[in-house]
């Protein structure tokens, strides 16, 4: 069951009867109700008085009120004021831009711009391919959204997803040091999507596109893969499949089981789904079988748009029908990338023995971890508070940082699938509890983006 966590943190100012009982009579409250209390600051002492600010962990912005409820029902108590700690981390936004260089006097001015800068504008003009020695070209990324499908949150539109991408761009530098910034765009059009991208690239060394909704965002990668002279990358797809080819390589050796012998079922088949389905077929799967809303991906299937097609031809080799539950039985992997509270208990018991489950739909998964580990040898969840956490962390900081590296123009599936090893590789002893890495492991964005350099450098040999 979930826990109260950080995500709906507050802090309630408090003003209380002096007395050595306060602090306990408050923590007593906040736990009476479910709440987690992390800090206790006195902030005001007077005769009669104190003022406290006591931090707590809530559940949800409900159950954050009845925390600030129970502390108001205390004789004596006022609450004089409740902040939301998500939101104040907010305040502002999460990003700011400094500059490298120094502009103490004229001469660094008249280096870093007029006049100088000009010389910089006629060296690219002759040479294009130096902007990226000479510019933030070298190390930068564009996040770039239609806010089509933020988080599992939906359609909110490009405004509502900006702290989603200032996050994004945050999470880049912290663990790969690469430059990112937002870009947002307020159409939901694909051809205007594709002609905006186009026409910026230019400053960037690389395109991260994020929280498009499917299908659109399968054409807009593939049509700006072919035009750009850069790496296009949705980390929707790619970055999750990483991740979870990753984790899966662990977890088979955790179980001892072969990837070839095992039967596959890949629940959701939107852009995680579908490039979880694609990338695995490259490492040779045993029987593989996709399941949507409407049930098993077959070939015979009607109303079948391109992608699920595509997706047809790569599973299900035997044409089997039915439900999710049908496909459950004898299942040695299940991956969920779809929707919360699918299944129970009843359809865990139909799979092989020592069976893999990653329910990785956010924040409520497929079926509820505490009933799949009764069941399965080896559990992941898309969250923080259960152990192995499928996190795209693990993997899109590291591959940038490579493909910059690099100076590539493009992004192969030889090149994530060699980060997919690299990121199972971190973990040196995997156990049932521990199959991936922490994403503030230090030795993961590294590992990734010499992976991905060196599959970069034998793509570049191979076409010389």
């Amino acid at each position: 069951m979930p826990v109260p966590g950080p995500g709906y943190a507050i802090t309630a100012r408090v003003e209380v009867p002096a007395s050595a009982s306060a602090a306990g009579e408050l923590a007593m409250a906040v736990g009476h109700v479910g709440g987690v209390v992390t800090a206790f600051d006195v902030v005001e002492a007077h005769t009669h008085t104190l003022v406290v600010d006591i931090s707590c962990n809530a559940l949800n912005e409900a159950h954050a009120g009845e925390i600030t409820a129970a502390l108001e029902a205390l004789p004596g108590v006022r609450v004089r004021k409740v902040s939301d700690r998500t939101f104040l981390v907010h305040l502002g936004g999460k990003l700011e831009v400094q500059s490298k260089v120094s502009l103490r006097n004229r001469d660094d001015l008249s280096r870093a711009y007029t006049p100088g800068v000009a010389r910089i504008c006629q060296a690219i003009a002759a040479n294009p391919a130096d902007a990226r020695r000479l510019t933030i070209k070298r190390n930068t990324v564009a996040v770039v959204t239609d806010g089509s499908a933020v988080l599992g949150l939906g359609n909110l539109g490009a405004a509502a997803a900006m702290p989603v991408m200032e996050g994004k761009a945050a999470l880049f530098k912290r663990f790969a040091g690469v430059d990112a910034w937002p870009v947002c765009l307020d159409t939901q059009d694909t051809e205007e999507i594709i002609r905006t991208v186009q026409i910026l690239a230019p400053a960037y060394g690389g395109i991260n596109l994020e929280d498009i909704a499917a299908p659109r965002c399968f054409e807009i990668e593939a049509r700006l893969r072919e035009m750009l002279d850069i790496p296009v990358f949705h980390d929707d797809q790619h970055g999750t499949a990483v991740v979870v080819l990753g984790a899966l390589r662990n977890a088979l050796r955790v179980v001892g089981k072969k990837l070839s012998d095992c039967k596959i079922v890949i629940c959701g088949v939107g852009a995680a789904g579908s490039a979880i389905i694609r990338l695995l077929a490259s490492d040779k799967p045993g029987e593989v079988l996709a399941v949507d809303i409407d049930g098993i991906v077959h070939p015979s299937r009607q109303g079948m748009d391109a992608n699920l097609v595509s997706i047809a031809g790569l599973t299900n080799a035997s044409g089997v029908t039915g439900s999710l539950a049908d496909a459950l039985v004898d299942a040695d992997v299940f991956i969920g990338v779809s929707a919360p509270n699918l299944f129970g208990a009843e359809e865990l018991r139909t799979m092989a023995s020592d069976a893999v489950v990653f329910a990785l739909a956010n924040p409520d998964p497929e079926v509820d971890p505490a009933i799949a580990t009764a069941h399965a040898a080896v559990v992941a969840t898309g969250r923080s508070d259960y152990p192995n956490q499928i996190n795209n962390v693990l993997a899109f900081p590291g591959v940038f940082r490579g493909l910059l590296d690099a100076q590539a123009r493009d992004i192969t599936d030889a090149m994530l699938l060699a980060a997919a090893p690299a990121i199972a590789d971190v973990v040196a002893e995997p156990n049932p509890s521990f199959i991936v890495p922490s994403v503030f492991d230090a030795a993961v964005a590294p590992a990734v983006a010499e992976a991905v350099r060196q599959a970069s450098t034998v793509m570049d040999t191979a076409q010389v």
